[in-house]
């Protein structure tokens, strides 16, 4: 059965489609010539995603599919879901809303969580290979020095990679527009006459990123794209690490009877990512940065600490991780 034919006025200039298709074969090598590798595309409806879907559509004829998460967040969210559907039919795109439920806590954690979930999901039943979302230049910048100003460690500002997982899923994560400008995507979105949805967190003072877009906007002495690849050696810098942690864990850590037995040997940056490591494994929890950095500098002083339900002991082995004792209730009498 023929693809339905595409609305003209929504295809992209070749040159577009041709720098899409090339970015996404880099990414994409195995798949991008394959019949039947599906891609599906996260599209929220506003511009740099409505620009990735035109783009994959044509790049891809026949093999695309999207679908729009709804977080219920905001009254006009079920409008702008709809709004995508109409695009998409206009293209002959498959297209979902995916509602979703947002648990209580981190607005912005627990949406992204479920949006990934849904996401997954969807992928699965509909057979799709990959999830591609319209990352670009500008928040791969943004995040950069968003991290910068909060003095995160080579983990925080980390740029996101052009090809990653979908987290909690066995499913390719890809993110083919990372080299290009939001202005590129956005001339994508005009050149196709089309009025993207405008969530207006992003025009709003009391968050840091929509701050820090401004101040960027104004900074035209700043090269964004050069900020962008920092980020991206970042994230090469990163994965060395965690590499090099991986290696320390297997070779360092042993266990004891009530825990586990680190004798540290690599410089701080992988000692750091080991005692994250072994925090998860015994107590089940996420340390934070700061509270692993401060464990740390306690133990190279000799000093005994704790961190979340935790014990460390200094001593001539190494470093002793156990679960500290359960207390005892005092009985009543």
């Amino acid at each position: 059965m023929a693809s339905p034919v595409p609305d003209p006025a929504l295809i992209p200039s070749s040159d577009s489609v041709s720098r899409f298709r090339a970015d996404l074969g880099t990414i994409w090598p195995g798949a991008i010539d394959a019949e039947t590798a599906r891609l599906g595309i996260a599209v929220s409806g506003g511009p740099d995603s409505l620009a990735l879907l035109l783009l994959a559509a044509m790049a891809l004829p026949g093999r695309v599919e999207a679908a729009t998460v709804d977080h219920r967040l905001r009254a006009a969210s079920a409008q702008e879901a709809a709004q995508v559907a109409a695009v998409c039919a206009r293209l002959g795109v498959p297209h979902a809303t995916l509602p979703v439920d947002v648990a209580e806590g981190n607005v912005q954690a627990e949406a992204r969580s479920a949006r990934y979930a849904a996401l997954a999901g969807w992928a699965a039943d509909r057979g799709l290979a990959a999830i591609a979302t319209a990352h670009h230049a500008d928040d791969q910048a943004e995040t950069l020095v968003m991290r910068l100003n909060r003095a995160s460690g080579v983990a925080g500002l980390a740029g996101a990679r052009a090809r990653g997982a979908v987290p909690g899923a066995r499913l390719d994560l890809l993110r083919p527009v990372l080299g290009w400008r939001r202005s590129d995507l956005g001339a994508v979105v005009d050149s196709a006459g089309l009025a993207a949805a405008q969530d207006p967190s992003n025009a709003d003072p009391r968050f840091d990123r929509a701050r820090i877009r401004a101040a960027l906007a104004g900074a035209d002495w700043l090269d964004v794209a050069a900020i962008a690849q920092s980020a991206g050696h970042l994230a090469d810098a990163d994965a060395a690490i965690e590499w090099a942690a991986a290696m320390e864990y297997r070779q360092m850590v042993k266990k004891e009877p009530f825990g586990l037995l680190y004798r540290p040997y690599a410089p701080r940056a992988i000692v750091l990512r080991v005692i994250g490591r072994i925090v998860r494994e015994l107590d089940g929890e996420e340390p934070r940065g700061g509270a692993v950095a401060r464990l740390f500098d306690a133990l190279v002083d000799g000093r005994p600490s704790s961190i979340g339900n935790l014990v460390v002991r200094p001593n001539a082995s190494g470093w002793s991780f156990a679960k500290a004792p359960v207390r005892a209730a005092r009985k009543r009498d």
